[in-house]
């Protein structure tokens, strides 16, 4: 049998009790032996937590390899629900009575390309940059942003507070994904609270020493936690495992929210080899996102957000396509910036193109069907013209053949579906190169 025995200082040790009965000398004795089993309960629950987890990734990963292939879809159409109301509002007169439907389908297209962003951040891997970033900034563009206001003014009686105590606060990150974490876990604690309470963002630093078991990969780091702490009512025992789930949410399905807020923030924190935990009473619950810290110079980051428009470009660029739609904006949007545009819808066109057109850049999707990929394409081209500049692009993520290509020459990675301010930017950067 096993028992709990209090010591004398009240802890309380898990004990063994095993009886057996022997014969002494004719007589029938009962030995009873006790042993203390604190190594092996910790050992079997070590294993037990180390075994959920486990559970836990298989489900993530295959959860996101079905939202990766879903996601690669819907960017593909995407492109066409946002890319055409661009190029339309590009010629509407501004007193168009159209242009404002024609907007709100844009828009509509946008939140849509918001969802399937964070189904890719699901998928894992997913095509980014990572720099380094002063999570204090990040924190505070976050709460200068439009998503912050609009959720102050959803729960105008909510009380926000920061708190920077992390003297390195500094990460190399992707900072679009760090913002939208905090912005999905200030929106949780906002909704948790209801009315009247308080969230507190804070950061401070914390060296990993003495860690074991499923924790051991973080020992002797240091961190940068950033702690979102609300004033709620606490999250149930029965959600708390389920939590981090895609789709997994008490909340009403569209109306609330997708089920995916928890589910990027672990999977950012999983990209980002940092680490998410929660903690939670009825007083209220705190999030804590561990970013490891970085040491090294800060890289200067640019504003800049437009695109001047040239109408006077002597570049020739191949768009390369298997979808029809897709080619036709991209071909559009690059006419509008003064290129001169030549499509092709796969690899194998694009080389014998290229053979007999020499061209200034390739903007070359990455996964066409059938036939060879973009990178496949873009290697057998470099063979020709060693020196043939060229885009990437995919509705995806940043596969191993996307990092193939941008190793040999790609100047740079799109992601579909993109806006004409974002082409026309990385095509001139790479061209101007």
């Amino acid at each position: 049998n096993e028992v709990f025995a209090t010591r004398k200082d009240g802890s309380v040790l898990p004990i063994r009790i095993q009886g057996r009965t022997i014969d002494h000398f004719g007589k029938k004795i009962r030995v009873t032996a006790m042993s203390d089993i604190t190594d092996q309960k910790n050992a079997e629950e070590e294993k037990e937590k180390l075994t959920k987890q486990l559970l836990q990734a298989k489900k993530m990963e295959s959860i996101g390899l079905m939202a990766g292939g879903v996601a690669h879809d819907l960017n593909n159409i995407l492109s066409g629900i946002i890319g055409y109301p661009e190029l339309l509002l590009q010629t509407l007169p501004e007193d168009s009575k159209l242009k404002k439907p024609i907007e709100a389908i844009r828009e509509s297209g946008q939140r849509a390309a918001a969802v399937v962003a964070d189904l890719l951040t699901v998928a894992r891997g997913v095509a980014t940059v990572y720099e380094v970033h002063n999570i204090h900034e990040l924190i505070q563009e976050y709460f200068d942003s439009p998503e912050s206001d609009k959720v102050k003014s959803l729960h105008p009686e909510v009380l926000y507070k920061q708190k920077f105590i992390a003297t390195h606060p500094d990460i190399c990150c992707s900072s679009v994904h760090v913002k939208k974490c905090i912005m999905n876990l200030v929106i949780n604690a906002a909704e948790a609270i209801g009315e009247k309470g308080t969230i507190v963002v804070s950061t401070h630093n914390q060296k990993n020493d003495d860690l074991a078991g499923s924790e051991q990969k973080m020992a002797g780091k240091e961190y940068v936690v950033l702690s979102v702490q609300d004033s709620g009512s606490g999250i149930a025992d029965s959600d708390l495992e389920h939590i981090f789930e895609p789709f997994y949410t008490r909340k009403e399905m569209g109306k609330s929210g997708t089920g995916l807020g928890l589910a990027v923030v672990w999977n950012t924190m999983e990209d980002h080899d940092g680490k998410v935990s929660v903690e939670s009473s009825n007083t209220g619950t705190c999030f804590k996102l561990y970013f490891p810290v970085n040491r090294e110079k800060r890289r200067v980051q640019s504003d800049k957000t437009e695109t001047e428009q040239s109408t006077d470009s002597n570049e020739h660029i191949l768009v390369v396509d298997d979808e029809e739609q897709i080619r036709d904006i991209a071909s559009q949007m690059l006419l509008n910036f003064g290129y001169t545009v030549h499509s092709v819808p796969s690899g194998e066109l694009a080389i014998d193109f290229v053979k007999k057109n020499p061209v200034d850049l390739i903007v070359m999707d990455m996964l066409m069907k059938p036939g060879m990929n973009g990178y496949q394409a873009y290697k057998e081209i470099l063979k020709v013209y060693p020196e043939q500049k060229a885009i990437i692009a995919s509705g995806f993520s940043e596969s191993n053949d996307v990092k193939a290509a941008i190793q040999i020459g790609a100047g740079a990675f799109i992601k579909k579906p993109y806006s004409m301010d974002q082409l026309g930017r990385v095509v001139k950067e790479v061209c101007n190169r």
